[in-house]
C-alpha cells in the first residue's frame, strides 16, 4: 500500500546549529498532530515513510506515503506515538530536519525544515543539496 498522503514544502534554514538528537528527524507538535488525525483513519498502516525522488525544477523532493511494514534499510523514527519511517535513499538528505505542519488560508502542508539544503525552487517543492 504505497499511496500519496499529502503535499510537502522544503524550507532551506541558514545558520542553524544542527543539535545532536538519536533521531534523524524531529518533528513538531503540530505536526504529530496531523499525522495521528491522518493516521486514525487507515487502521492497517503501521506509519508514514519519508522518501526522495528525483523531480521539480531544482533536482529533489520529499514524498510521504502510508506504509504497512519496515523495510530492511528502513530508519524508524517514533514520536510521541506516532511512527515515521525513512526510507533509505533519503536518510543522507534528511538527518537533522525538523518536520512541522503549516496550515493558513490557502493550504495545509508538511514543512521540513533542512539545514543541509544548499537551493530550494521558487515554489518551495524541491531542492539540491
Amino acid at each position: 500500500m504505497a499511496s500519496k498522503v499529502v503535499g510537502a514544502s522544503i524550507r532551506a534554514v541558514k545558520k542553524r546549529k544542527l543539535i545532536p538528537t538519536k533521531q534523524a528527524i524531529v518533528l513538531t507538535q503540530a505536526a504529530v498532530r496531523r499525522v495521528k488525525e491522518i493516521l486514525q483513519h487507515e487502521p492497517d498502516v503501521l506509519g508514514l515513510k519519508i522518501g526522495v525522488k528525483q523531480r521539480g525544477c531544482n533536482g529533489m523532493s520529499y514524498t510521504l506515503e502510508y506504509v504497512n511494514k519496515k523495510e530492511k534499510f528502513d530508519e524508524e523514527v517514533e514520536q510521541d506515538g506516532v511512527k515515521i519511517l525513512i526510507d533509505s535513499k533519503a536518510q543522507m538528505t534528511i538527518l537533522g530536519t525538523e518536520m512541522d505542519f503549516v496550515e493558513d488560508k490557502l493550504s495545509s502542508e508538511f514543512v521540513f525544515n533542512n539545514p543541509n539544503i544548499k537551493g530550494t525552487c521558487g515554489c518551495g517543492e524541491s531542492f539540491n543539496l
